[in-house]
């Protein structure tokens, strides 16, 4: 099969950045802050990512994934609630490639796995397994001051969750005490106060970086990366981390 890595049709049209559009499918990067659909968990907004995007594409979409309301990336839209139960049915699977991006505090393992049970978005009922991997891509120490340390330290990480359980990304990494810089509900009031005062940093350092799967209808493998915001690349430039960004990304063939 062959190796998609699409650009949108127009990149410059206005609207929601598309990273991946047919008429079956579309992958948009989704802006941090904007909830992707009206949910019980996110309260009375007027403003929902898949109203933006009938409106900016026009005809019936699916959602067929979720990314917290937080979380900045690649989100998967389906055209069609067929469309949309097949790559559902491939998360099922595992096969769905899903690859983050994250800024936790301190300096974890080169490479680990959490394999964690954690409970769905009620916080009730019989917690079921997750498992999250990860591949650190750098560090940095700063001389910072705060409680009893003379330094802070921070690593990008490459996370692979490999079940999608209710914000599991951002409650494993607390449930081993490397809380997400920017995580208000699970993470370090003092570390994320620290990231406003010093770099204007207002949002969860948590990004959708990849998404790969094999299309529903072509059968094609398609993979697409969602690129980094002016807020994300003004940490990787502020702690020399845009190298470590480059060389992790995927050397991909579009024509297989």
């Amino acid at each position: 099969m062959q190796s998609t890595d699409a650009s949108p049709p127009d990149a410059t049209a206005a609207g929601l950045p598309l990273l991946y559009c047919d008429d079956d499918l579309l992958v948009v990067n989704k802006p941090p802050a904007l909830a992707a659909h009206r949910s019980n968990l996110v309260g009375d907004d007027d403003d929902y990512l898949i109203d933006r995007l009938r409106r900016q594409v026009g005809g019936s979409l699916y959602l067929a994934h979720r990314l917290d309301r937080a979380t900045s990336g690649a989100l998967v839209v389906a055209r069609s609630t067929a469309v949309a139960t097949e790559i559902g049915r491939q998360l099922m699977d595992r096969s769905v490639e899903k690859a983050y991006l994250a800024v936790v505090r301190g300096w974890p393992d080169e490479t680990g796995t959490i394999d964690h049970p954690l409970t769905g978005s009620s916080l009730k009922g019989a917690p079921k397994p997750a498992v999250t991997h990860w591949r650190r891509l750098a560090r940095v120490e700063l001389p910072i001051p705060m409680g009893r340390y003379p330094q802070q330290r921070y690593s990008l990480l490459e996370v692979q969750p490999q079940t999608g359980r209710y914000q599991q990304i951002r409650r494993h990494f607390a449930h081993i005490s490397h809380h997400l810089v920017g995580d208000t509900t699970h993470g370090r009031g003092d570390h994320n106060r620290l990231f406003r005062i010093h770099w204007a940093m207002h949002r969860l350092l948590l990004h959708a970086w990849r998404v790969g799967f094999t299309h529903p209808v072509s059968g094609q493998r398609v993979a697409v990366s969602a690129p980094l915001d002016a807020s994300w690349n003004r940490i990787l430039d502020t702690f020399g981390w845009q190298s470590a960004i480059a060389g992790a990304a995927p050397k991909t063939d579009p024509h297989g």
